[in-house]
């Protein structure tokens, strides 16, 4: 739509789509593979010992991946060195985004118990993702109230290669999108959340952060429409992977109406990365097994005490003394002596180099993450 100062601006229709999505033999062929997919993760994911402990490493992963695409440089190390308050000198100094975006998933889960996902929920996740960071100038939990554009770096309104509703226009688009949250008997959940997470980058009601809030609903949907009891399927991987047909798909459904072209390449996503995570989740249980026995085998007296701080290791894989001395409520010595052995036997790594305030990472645990998420290309999607 052209706008009195000149530049054209596009104003999304309402969904669900008009006409429907054409539900052809490739759709529902893509749509039975992510649905079994899914299945199968959820499943798989009910097996692994204590689920909830490495839950947080799929967090992290998905965090690091996500805000790699928005541009930051922090690794899945710099994440859990942030956390466990490791003082590196050269510590990536945009890992605080990383770690808002742990708080944000965190955050919006928790709130999922208590309020359906909402534009009031989507503006208190906004707010958990850009505090105390780069954007966070820029209407913290709020929606937009001028206008914004998507293009190469240095475009200008005129030039962008997108240009979303302006302020007065997107208000009305988000009423019908917050609906269409509400509203969703009519459609399978893979389909629903599917169209709702692209409309949402449609939509950008945000000046900033709207790629990792958009990137985020797809987990919240699917943890809230219960197909999913836990947050193990993350599509930034895919996305980022993909980048030119991710976009591509995305614009397609703007000016041509290609909703079946941008919902296969969906689903594909949500299939691709599935197996990816049971992939991952089989790789640890089995490294679970295997260091298991190994501390039954060779720990003797030291074997419940290794037992005890290697489940803590599944949810935070590094550890300090002093931390498994609380953990383990035992004297440093024994908790020093523990971690030692744990390291001669190559289940651990010490990662400070000093004498002092020494830290050890379960590096076996770290290398299932990032090998997966190695595997991605290096390209951006922006957002």
């Amino acid at each position: 739509m052209q706008q009195a100062t000149g530049y054209q601006a596009f104003i999304p229709a309402d969904l669900p789509p008009d006409p429907p999505i054409a539900f052809d033999r490739d759709l529902i062929c893509a749509l039975s593979e992510a649905d079994r997919a899914l299945g199968s993760l959820e499943a798989v994911s009910t097996l692994v010992p204590d689920p909830d402990l490495f839950v947080a490493m799929y967090v992290r992963q998905e965090a690091v991946l996500s805000s790699q695409i928005e541009g930051t440089q922090s690794t899945l190390e710099d994440v859990l060195q942030f956390e466990a308050e490791v003082r590196q000198a050269r510590q990536p100094k945009d890992v605080t985004e990383v770690f808002n975006y742990v708080r944000a998933m965190n955050y919006g889960l928790n709130r999922l118990k208590e309020l359906p996902l909402s534009l009031r929920l989507i503006r208190e996740i906004h707010a958990q993702l850009l505090e105390g960071t780069r954007g966070s100038e820029r209407e913290l939990g709020e929606f937009r109230r001028s206008q914004n554009w998507i293009g190469p770096a240095g475009c200008l309104l005129s030039t962008a290669t997108f240009v979303p509703p302006p302020p007065h226009e997107m208000k009305q688009a988000l009423d019908n999108f917050e609906k269409f949250l509400h509203e969703n008997e009519n459609l399978p959940v893979l389909i629903h959340c599917g169209l709702a997470h692209a409309q949402f980058e449609t939509i950008h009601p945000f000046l900033d952060g709207n790629g990792r809030v958009g990137r985020l609903l797809i987990a919240f949907l699917l943890c809230q429409r219960h197909v999913l009891s836990r947050p193990l399927l993350y599509l930034s991987h895919y996305f980022k992977a993909h980048r030119a047909e991710y976009y591509d798909r995305l614009m397609a459904t703007r000016l041509d109406g290609d909703w079946e072209g941008w919902l296969r390449f969906f689903l594909r996503g949500v299939a691709t990365v599935s197996h990816e995570a049971v992939a991952t989740a089989r790789a640890i249980i089995d490294l679970r097994e295997r260091h298991q026995a190994l501390i039954r085998e060779r720990f003797g007296s030291r074997a419940g005490h290794a037992m005890e701080i290697l489940k803590g290791l599944y949810q935070t894989p590094l550890i300090s003394v002093r931390n498994a001395e609380r953990a383990l409520k035992c004297s440093y010595a024994t908790a020093n002596a523990t971690l030692r052995r744990m390291q001669d036997e190559g289940l651990i790594e010490e990662i400070t180099g000093g004498h002092r305030n020494r830290w050890f990472r379960y590096s076996p645990y770290v290398r299932i993450f990032e090998k997966q998420s190695a595997e991605g290309v290096s390209s951006e999607v922006g957002g």
